[in-house]
């Protein structure tokens, strides 16, 4: 009696356990509506989570129209942050990154961190920085699903996803894992 008890306890526990996974992984695949207005048919691309040392830092999700990324469409780059992070500190680190791509223009960099300084506010576990790259190679950012503002400039937007989707990333695992399905 006890061990078939136990072994229904079990059973109820690993079907327990395979809904919460599959419930995370429909999760991940939905594309949220604002992703859906800017980027035709999107789909997952790839996803993965960004570890510094051994801390989780945020899991990122890969858009584009039908789960193909091109450079040149429309595409969205959601983080789901998974600690909180200063909004100013995130401006630094993405000029940091763009300057390892080798953007060298100070001015350009100073302008550019100004305006996503004045766009990214602190965040904590569980909030969601979405950047979107427009037809017209604009940026829209979300912060918690709401639009929070544009930048108007090619050049930012190149630089901006290139910090993730660049083959002169600094993570290159980070790539190829939001590249997976090309």
């Amino acid at each position: 009696m006890f061990q078939r008890r136990f072994t229904s306890l079990n059973l109820v526990i690993a079907l327990g356990i395979s809904l919460l996974v599959l419930s995370k992984n429909v999760l991940a695949q939905s594309v949220p509506d604002y992703v859906i207005k800017q980027v035709p048919e999107a789909k997952v691309v790839g996803n993965a989570m960004f570890t510094y040392l051994f801390w989780d830092v945020y899991d990122a999700t890969l858009y584009a129209p039908k789960g193909k990324w091109q450079s040149d469409a429309p595409f969205a780059l959601k983080l789901d942050y998974q600690r909180g992070l200063d909004g100013k500190k995130i401006a630094q680190r993405s000029i940091d990154e763009m300057r390892k791509q080798g953007i060298s223009d100070e001015a350009k960099l100073s302008e550019w961190e100004d305006k996503m300084v004045a766009l990214f506010p602190d965040v904590e576990d569980g909030d969601v920085i979405t950047g979107v790259a427009t037809s017209k190679r604009a940026s829209e950012f979300y912060i918690n699903g709401e639009l929070a503002g544009t930048i108007e400039d090619t050049n930012f937007t190149q630089s901006f996803f290139d910090i993730w989707l660049s083959e002169k990333t600094s993570e290159p695992k980070l790539r190829k894992a939001l590249l997976q399905k090309q």
